[in-house]
């Protein structure tokens, strides 16, 4: 009999969906971002970038949901784009997708180990920019190393993760009521918006950037949908649990926070949760803490990685991007090259950049390649009948995706200009790419 070419194995249930999507959210993110936030706005303002990020991951979770229980497929928004924009235009959507991929997610990979390595120096202080350098690859390496393994381990693995995660927002949360102190509380600047500023909106789209950072990943199992057990009810089941839970804990932190550091003291910490640990314990509990603050960021790159890594594979096997990515380890059944390549970029990117400065281009890039083309899509598919055969509708249709569309608009136009640049250079390079690469197909 002839062999068959390996391919991807739905062995992942609900449990391994929702622990995968929560560990990608969390992260390194709110330990690095909330002094970020609380910088722009002061005290409890803080809450609204909190909530209004809180809402776009919601609203925008209603879209994927829909799409991903409907076209359950490796890749995601790869998929998502190709079927909506038809054989004219998918091709170009998906690969602009697809080539956004390749370069933010390793961005994405690069802002965990920045953000571990800069959490790291609450242990091991390193005066030396190559020292962080050098934890940063390490990093990436022990991921690409605890990833290059089957899918059911990956997820046995990832539940595991997933436990520790919830263990540590638990204990932080828990000792932050313990010792919550209203004076703290009612001394931070109160919550004082002016609607007709143009500034106010401005400072709070830039926050609202850092807070949506935190909340990405709640998307992570349609990446993932060709190895989701029972796509139609786990990955919109998976992404509802998903949001709603990580939405309260960022809540939850951030109140914690509220009530136990003065706003000068937050805002001005690199690693403000393991100063708060000190406080509340001492020195040598807070570096045990520490250790546990940088397993979230270990298993949300673990996460990312995963995910990311069948996005290109997608792409790769369906001949719309570079072969190389849709190799299948024959034993392993994983996408070995697409994995390879995270490490690699991912690694080299931690060497080249900023942790603020990758936060805010990881939003910004993705919101018209990605974001905004999904709501458009889904309502031009509601309007050709096809959403009608849809497994999953979400309520009140269309006011979740107008309103997240709304959002999206917002954020990106209150970025900074440079991000903003950036976005459209990387759309406009694309297109020259694809048409340079069909013209090529078609003569060859």
């Amino acid at each position: 009999m002839p062999e068959t070419s390996p391919t991807l194995q739905r062995k992942l249930g609900l449990s391994e969906a929702v622990s995968l999507n929560m560990i990608d959210m969390v992260g390194i993110g709110p330990f690095v971002t909330l002094p970020l936030i609380m910088q722009s706005m002061p005290g409890k303002n803080a809450l609204l970038a909190w909530l209004l990020g809180a809402l776009l991951a919601i609203l925008d979770s209603l879209v994927w949901s829909e799409l991903g229980a409907a076209y359950p497929e490796a890749g995601g928004s790869y998929q998502f784009l190709k079927i909506i924009f038809g054989k004219k235009f998918g091709r170009l959507f998906s690969f602009l997708y697809t080539w956004q991929t390749a370069i933010q997610a390793p961005l994405v990979v690069a802002s965990g180990a920045i953000g571990f390595s800069q959490y790291f120096q609450y242990l091991v202080p390193m005066p030396f920019w190559w020292q962080q350098k050098l934890v940063c690859v390490l990093l990436i390496a022990a991921l690409y190393f605890l990833l290059n393994r089957n899918i059911v381990s990956t997820g046995k693995l990832s539940k595991a993760l997933w436990l520790g995660v919830l263990a540590i927002l638990f204990i932080i949360i828990g000792m932050g009521i313990f010792h919550f102190d209203k004076n703290i509380f009612h001394q931070q600047p109160k919550i004082t918006f002016d609607f007709l500023s143009f500034g106010a909106w401005m400072v709070l789209g830039q926050a609202t950037v850092k807070s949506i950072y935190c909340y990405l990943g709640y998307y992570n199992v349609c990446h993932l949908g060709a190895e989701i057990k029972n796509p139609k009810r786990n990955i919109p089941m998976s992404m509802l649990l998903s949001v709603l839970g990580i939405a309260l804990l960022y809540l939850l932190l951030q109140t914690v926070v509220l009530g136990n550091l003065s706003n000068d003291v937050a805002a001005n910490s690199p690693f403000v949760f393991s100063t708060l640990m000190q406080k509340w314990l001492g020195e040598n509990v807070a570096k045990w803490f520490t250790l546990l603050i940088l397993w979230v960021a270990l298993s949300s790159l673990f996460a990312v990685m995963l995910g990311y890594s069948r996005v290109l594979y997608a792409a790769s096997a369906d001949g719309n991007f570079i072969k190389l990515f849709s190799e299948i380890d024959a034993k392993k059944k994983i996408p070995k090259m697409a994995l390879l390549w995270l490490a690699i970029a991912g690694a080299g990117f931690s060497l080249l950049f900023k942790l603020t400065d990758v936060l805010s281009a990881i939003v910004v890039v993705r919101i018209l390649t990605q974001f905004l083309s999904q709501s458009v899509g889904l309502i031009w598919l509601n309007k050709n009948g096809t959403r009608k055969l849809f497994p999953f509708k979400m309520p009140l249709f269309p006011l979740p995706v107008l309103l997240s569309m709304l959002i999206w608009l917002f954020v990106f136009c209150t970025s900074d200009v440079k991000y903003i640049a950036g976005a459209a250079a990387m759309i406009l390079i694309g297109v020259v790419i694809f048409y340079w690469k069909e013209t090529l197909t078609k003569h060859f």
